[in-house]
């Protein structure tokens, strides 16, 4: 008898096994595919009886999935999405009871190790990091970066984790580094739905890597379908290796192997996949095998059925070549096991997927049933009498299997409609509330950074030291000379991105340095944002320290969506169970025209919560913000101001060295009438009016927040007002963009709106973005005098006799 359990596959290699080791193989094999589909049928109940909120399964991919998992080996890593649950369980990195864990969004890490509950099923991850945040030996475990839900989101960061193997085999620096690589043999595995390869950041990622020739292995299922969009909608010729021909490799090119199998064909698959994973091990080279004929038994997903858009044949076909019906077949055929024992083997696998679908709900159920006790013993006591409380208990009594927001709302409710009510029942219940706020905040919104020993706040701060002779330099030179001293003191920096390498990027502040460091540390990269974005990602989920370069702020659109929906949520998504300090390096602000003076700081606020956004006022801060960041161990996003590259700085002693602490605003001058907040580039034009304020007998105090994410942490901008008690904020976003922020910021979260006396203001840019020539900028954008004229009327406003209208 086959004993079920949450065995792994193990590779076939028929010239050393018995007919009775294959024997097992190969029935273990199908006993995890037929696991999984028993899951995936299970997991489309829980959903549609209410137990889960929405299921994604992969059924129909079970096959090809466990003959992948055979050639994925300890220190691998996986970038994959939502359909690869065989994959999973076959190269053990989750297990069914997880599995369902996740369908039920337990929050426990324990139950739900990918996610803790934060992700929808099929989504998985391992935890590449201890408790304290400290990496674990990544060659010693098989690795899954941590899945999202956009369909090929996933590629962007696969081109990195490949990358990355190429680095830790070419560059030998990187060989103390034991617990991330052994010499750089660990391939990428890559998996993606055939109609998501209609998309953009697909060919872009296919593109790179063939570019790069990294160890990176992507697998297309084909199921001829998206949804309900057919190939012949998505897809020239209908066929995707058909048409990548040209990324084939020949003598003298670089390039793809490529490969073509059928999705039900047990033995071919397992040979494939052992060739291909071979050669891109062994030649370090991209390897695509696009598996065919595949089938998705139960459509996309719970939301629909795929009856609504599958007509009869093709739903007959789909029945005929599920894979898994194939490869049983196949196993009778080749007389490797009789229908009885199938058939045992298939009972066996169905009662222990029921058992543990149980065994995890009722888990998920412990923690809320005590809750739910609790707090209907508390509102019953502090009912006594008092109908309408009753029925709020015994509500909650008569739900079954109530979620936890059941409990916490009945226990609201109850608390506010007892107001009036003066015991020690009522105390007792509002102390069970507010003692489990706590539980609730680290269940559900914790560890949107990962906190650990190496955080950006627990780095040294180290002033900035100037000898008596320092230099005055442009800032551009302040800046190369940093990165000089960092790239010497750690070998796992390295910086990659358009123009960065040969010529040291658009503005030289890497001039020199690829000829000192090499083209492995300091490389250029072709015009590809999102693939930019993600090769940071994925070698930064490998321990190296990568500087990702985008090279204008307004171009960050076309890496946003992989920033904001991979790495600003990598922390909180796995409830920090995988880090990937990446420096985004930047510059924006002010320059000329539509596409070179973007500074759209409300989208960025918006959609990069995760990450730290570091405004620099100029090139001495900003080398003092990379220090910070070099030494900790959290992702962010540098804006260097683009027209302050040659203006001239003092040169620091300490240039590698010093360290500017984020979330740590700065008065950069005095005042008692009015308080300006500003970052950037606009800082310099908020000093020059300052001046002229001055002479009119206005006296300014402004505040440089240098980072917006955190924003001011020892709340300088509240206590500037407690002096001022005005406030107006210059910002060169669109109106109601980064001033709209700080303005929360400052009078909610630091309560300056006590201090006020008067209504504060925001001075922000058109609501266009500006056009090219200078002229353009001064009229769109806060001047000098546009700024001077906004302080003078918010004084005069309350000072009207001293202070006359202007105009």
């Amino acid at each position: 008898m086959i004993v079920t359990g949450n065995l792994i596959t193990n590779q076939i290699d028929t010239s050393e096994l018995s007919f009775d080791d294959f024997k097992k193989i190969v029935l273990n094999d199908y006993r995890i595919a037929f696991e999984s589909r028993q899951a995936s049928l299970l997991g489309r109940k829980e959903v549609l009886t209410g137990k889960a909120k929405f299921g994604i399964f992969g059924d129909g991919k079970e096959v090809p999935q466990i003959a992948m998992a055979k050639a994925f080996k300890a220190g691998d890593w996986r970038s994959g999405y939502y359909r690869d649950q065989t994959f999973a369980f076959a190269a053990g990195i989750s297990t069914i009871k997880e599995f369902f864990a996740q369908l039920y969004a337990n929050p426990d890490v324990e139950a739900d190790p990918a996610s803790a509950g934060r992700q929808m099923n099929c989504h998985f991850a391992t935890r590449s990091l201890n408790e304290d945040g400290s990496w674990k030996d990544l060659t010693a475990i098989k690795n899954c970066s941590s899945d999202i839900s956009p369909t090929g989101g996933q590629m962007a960061r696969l081109v990195g984790l490949a990358y990355a193997s190429k680095l830790f085999r070419q560059n030998k620096e990187l060989g103390y580094l034991k617990n991330f690589s052994v010499n750089g043999n660990e391939v990428a595995f890559g998996t993606i739905g055939n109609a998501s390869t209609s998309e953009g950041i697909f060919f872009e990622s296919i593109n790179a890597a063939g570019v790069l020739q990294v160890p990176m292995a992507v697998s297309i299922w084909d199921d001829g379908y998206g949804i309900s969009v057919p190939s012949k909608y998505q897809t020239t010729k209908e066929n995707i290796s058909e048409i990548l021909k040209g990324f084939q490799r020949e003598e003298g090119t670089n390039g793809y192997e490529i490969f073509r199998v059928k999705g039900w064909d047990y033995p071919a698959l397992c040979e494939t996949y052992q060739k291909a994973i071979d050669i891109c091990r062994t030649e370090h080279v991209p390897v695509l095998i696009h598996v065919t004929e595949l089938t998705q038994p139960q459509g996309h997903s719970t939301s629909g059925s795929h009856e609504r858009y599958k007509d009869k044949d093709r739903l007959e076909w789909e029945r005929e070549h599920d894979c898994i019906v194939k490869m049983r077949a196949w196993m009778i055929e080749s007389a490797i096991a009789t229908d009885e024992e199938i058939t045992e083997l298939e009972e066996t696998a169905k009662k222990f997927v029921k058992d543990t679908q149980k065994e995890a709900w009722n888990e998920f159920l412990d923690i809320i049933r005590q809750e739910q006790a609790e707090v209907i013993k508390l509102i019953n006591n502090l009912a006594n009498g008092n109908h309408v409380l009753a029925k709020i208990a015994s509500q909650l009594a008569a739900t079954p299997d109530a979620l936890r927001r059941d409990v916490v709302a009945a226990a609201r409710k109850a608390i506010r409609l007892s107001l009036n009510i003066d015991n020690a029942d009522r105390r007792a219940l509002v102390k069970w509330y507010t003692d489990h706020v706590d539980v609730f905040e680290e269940a559900y919104s914790s560890k949107l950074h990962t906190e650990t020993l190496e955080k950006p706040e627990d780095v040294t701060i180290v002033p900035a030291v100037y000898g008596e002779n320092a230099k005055m330099i442009d800032g551009r030179e302040v800046l190369n000379a940093c990165f000089d001293s960092n790239f010497a003191r750690d070998p796992r920096l390295l910086a990659f991105g358009e123009d960065l390498g040969y010529i040291g990027d658009v503005n030289q502040g890497f001039a020199g340095l690829q000829a000192k460091y090499g083209e492995l540390r300091i490389s250029d990269t072709g015009i590809r944002e999102m693939t930019i974005a993600g090769q940071g990602i994925g070698l930064a989920l490998r321990g190296l320290k990568p500087i990702a370069e985008i090279q204008y702020l307004d171009y960050l659109l076309y890496a946003l969506n992989v920033l904001s929906d991979d790495l600003a949520t990598i922390s909180y998504r796995t409830k920090a169970g995988q880090k990937a300090p990446v420096i985004v390096r930047t510059r924006g602000h002010r320059l000329e025209g539509i596409w070179h003076s973007g500074s759209p700081m409300g989208m960025i606020l918006s959609s990069l919560r995760g990450m730290h956004v570091c405004v620099p006022r100029n090139m001495t801060q900003a080398a003092g913000m990379y220090n910070t960041l070099f030494r900790s161990d959290e992702p962010a996003l540098v804006i260097e101001c683009l027209n302050g590259y040659r203006l001239k700085e003092k040169l620091p002693d300490n240039v590698g060295e010093f360290t500017v602490p984020l979330g740590k605003a700065e008065i950069v001058k005095s005042g008692t009438d009015i308080t300006v907040i500003s970052y950037g580039s606009t800082l310099r034009l908020v000093q020059e009016a300052a001046e002229e304020l001055e002479q009119l007998g206005i006296s300014v105090e402004i505040i440089d927040p240098q980072t917006l994410l955190p924003f001011d942490t020892e709340h300088l901008s509240a206590k500037s007002l407690q002096k001022t008690n005005k406030l107006l904020i210059v910002d060169e976003d669109v109106p109601g963009g980064a001033s709209a922020f700080i303005l929360q910021q400052v009078l909610e979260v630091q309560k300056g709106y006590f201090y006020l006396d008067a209504q504060p203001k925001t001075l922000a840019a058109k609501a266009h973005r500006p056009p090219y020539g200078s002229d353009g900028d001064y009229f769109t954008k806060p001047s000098v005098d546009d700024i001077i004229e906004a302080v003078y009327a918010m004084i005069s406003d309350s000072n009207p006799s001293k202070y006359p209208n202007l105009f």
